[in-house]
């Protein structure tokens, strides 16, 4: 293979993650990654897999530009906590009067806006449907030159960082113009977002009451740009995630030392971000509820058809029967939003409705 077909596609790679910037130092680890994958002669067809699977799309093109059709308001607001900002999209869906309401914060991907996330995870139509509200924190390109959430970065990973915190204060700021049901406050996200969703929930346990983690990473899965490219492929700075242990596993140690109901969808031919780190996040969030709890959860696992693909969803539950924990594997499933959109971006219209899915686990008492 050319050594230019090797960068080429080694730059799309790290872009997907967020990680492809020319400043320093994370410049100098790019080149270190493109420089050992070249010396390991490591296949295009290797990184090349979901661009088959997915659109790349241009975010400024008239159809992410028009105004959402659902009949509620879709609103421009903006947070700040003193020391940095995030602008936001607020859904207040029609049959909002003024009484307390659900809240669910959805985080998006690389390479995504608000806007663009609405659309393809057709949220908003669910919160016409059930009676709830939505954010859409938007990360600037300041912040991350691909719009991602940086869950990679340590200082990102705990309740001082600066993401999670604006997350959280995000949710509380809806509460000030809006009446929000502070019991049934919820968030998602895809990819780094979801990555993301994941700290913000186990960083504020207080505020969130549930994370759905679509084709997302554990917290503690890396710590800086290189653990964050080997993260993506399964394989964590504290060890792979199938137990073989590495450098800094008493790093990962209780990191969700306090359980949050959890929801995992992944692909399992998610080529940029592997199944593993799927599992991986639903592992985390028993241990926490076995700790809590003293005694294990019951594991049930099922086999079902949805959207023209398989998939296998595994519930961890009470004593009661409710699922704390809830995974979809979607067979076939890419890098993208199971059961999606094609209005946006990283949206796979086959498969599980994974939006609808997630409104049910969240709404569930």
């Amino acid at each position: 293979m050319k050594l230019e077909d090797i960068s080429s596609t080694i730059e799309r790679a790290l872009a997907s993650a967020g990680l492809a910037t020319t400043e320093k130092p994370i410049a100098g680890a790019a080149e270190a990654i493109r420089n050992a994958l070249d010396a390991a002669g490591i296949a295009q067809s290797r990184w090349a897999r979901d661009e088959r699977d997915i659109e790349i799309v241009d975010l400024d093109a008239p159809r992410f530009k028009q105004a959402p059709t659902e009949v509620g308001r879709f609103l421009d607001r903006s947070f700040s906590n003193g020391v940095a900002h995030r602008d936001y999209k607020l859904y207040i869906p029609s049959s909002y009067v003024g009484k307390p309401m659900p809240l669910i914060v959805m985080l998006h991907g690389c390479k995504q806006n608000p806007d663009d996330f609405a659309r393809g995870t057709r949220m908003n139509t669910l919160a016409e449907e059930h009676g709830f509200l939505v954010a859409y924190p938007a990360q600037t390109a300041r912040a991350n030159g691909s719009n991602c959430w940086n869950w990679f970065n340590a200082s990102q990973q705990s309740r001082a960082g600066e993401e999670p915190s604006l997350i959280a204060g995000i949710a509380r700021h809806v509460g000030e113009s809006c009446q929000v049901d502070e019991t049934q406050v919820f968030i998602g996200g895809l990819s780094a977002g979801a990555a993301m969703a994941v700290i913000a929930a186990s960083s504020y346990p207080e505020v969130f009451k549930a994370v759905a983690v679509h084709s997302g990473l554990p917290v503690g899965a890396a710590h800086d740009v290189p653990s964050a490219f080997a993260a993506m492929q399964g394989r964590s700075s504290a060890g792979d995630f199938k137990g073989r242990p590495g450098r800094n596993r008493e790093r990962r140690a209780g990191v969700q030392a306090r359980p949050v109901r959890t929801i995992v969808f992944h692909g399992d031919s998610d080529a940029t971000v592997a199944l593993a780190n799927g599992e991986e996040v639903a592992r985390q969030a028993v241990q926490a509820f076995d700790a809590e709890r003293g005694s294990p959860l019951q594991q049930v696992v099922e086999r079902c058809s949805a959207g023209g693909r398989d998939c296998t969803v595994t519930n961890y539950l009470d004593q009661g029967g409710q699922a704390l924990v809830e995974t979809w594997t979607v067979h076939g499933g890419s890098h993208a939003w199971s059961g999606g959109s094609p209005k946006g971006s990283y949206a796979d219209p086959k498969g599980p409705d994974a939006s609808a899915q997630c409104v049910r686990f969240f709404l569930r008492r």
